[in-house]
């Protein structure tokens, strides 16, 4: 095919643009902003886990707080009808030792009772410091992931708009050349990332291999119009004054 050297020139600026929409779609896929975005979700994910851990244990110590309560309130009240009979005498000395001996029970039984239930409260103090300081890391990490949502959305939009401006120059690119031409481009750019590519210093721009002197004595023996392509990558070779020929 031949081609005008003053548009295969301008194949170099298509394939520029084009390498810059390629850089602009992987930058996109590696943004560190959406790694940082998802690593602090997972971390938000973990926090609010250990939160709601911490807080079925309180649920749980708060279930056991009201059943000591409630059972020590049933020995004082049990202890109080005791006593009371006590106190109002006429009662027999089999009863008498009855009532006695279950003072003595449900003394030892309320002072069991309300061990049980301190050690159970300061077991939920303890839980509701954890709970509280979940709370304040889980909402510390909230306000770092609204902040980095807020980074990530602005790098994306940057992105798009290099993106819109890349493919408007792309467009206006594409006007300037034949349809052949930008045929073949499109395919070789299709099976290597790379449709055209500078000649310099007898090295393709594409591959970055250096061409032997019989392929260079070739392209050189070639007409300006003619389209030459590298012999290891087949992209399209645009020749200049730097390309050592």
């Amino acid at each position: 095919m031949n081609v005008e050297p003053a548009v295969q020139s301008k194949l170099l600026a298509l394939a520029a643009v084009d390498t810059e929409v390629t850089r602009l779609a992987h930058r996109r896929r590696t943004l560190p902003e959406q790694q940082e975005v998802e690593r602090l979700e997972a971390e938000r994910t973990a926090r609010r886990n250990a939160a709601v851990a911490v807080e079925i244990i309180l649920d749980d110590l708060d279930r056991d707080i009201r059943k000591l309560e409630g059972e020590v309130e049933a020995v004082r009240q049990r202890e109080d009808r005791d006593r009371k009979l006590l106190a109002a005498g006429g009662v027999g000395a089999k009863q008498l030792s009855e009532l006695q001996h279950e003072l003595t029970s449900l003394e030892r039984r309320q002072a069991l009772l309300e061990d049980e239930l301190l050690e159970v409260m300061e077991r939920r103090e303890a839980s509701k410091a954890d709970h509280d300081h979940a709370g304040a890391r889980l909402s510390s990490v909230d306000e770092e992931l609204a902040d980095a949502v807020r980074l990530r959305d602005e790098a994306l939009a940057d992105i798009e708009v290099a993106e819109q401006r890349c493919l408007s120059d792309r467009a206006a690119l594409v006007e300037a050349f034949p349809a052949e031409l930008v045929d073949q481009y499109e395919a070789q750019r299709t099976k290597t990332g790379i449709g055209a590519a500078l000649l310099q210093a007898r090295r393709c721009g594409a591959c970055r291999l250096e061409l032997d002197r019989g392929e260079i004595a070739r392209i050189a023996a070639a007409a300006p119009e003619t389209l030459v392509r590298c012999p290891e990558c087949n992209a399209i070779l645009v020749r200049t004054k730097e390309s050592g020929i």
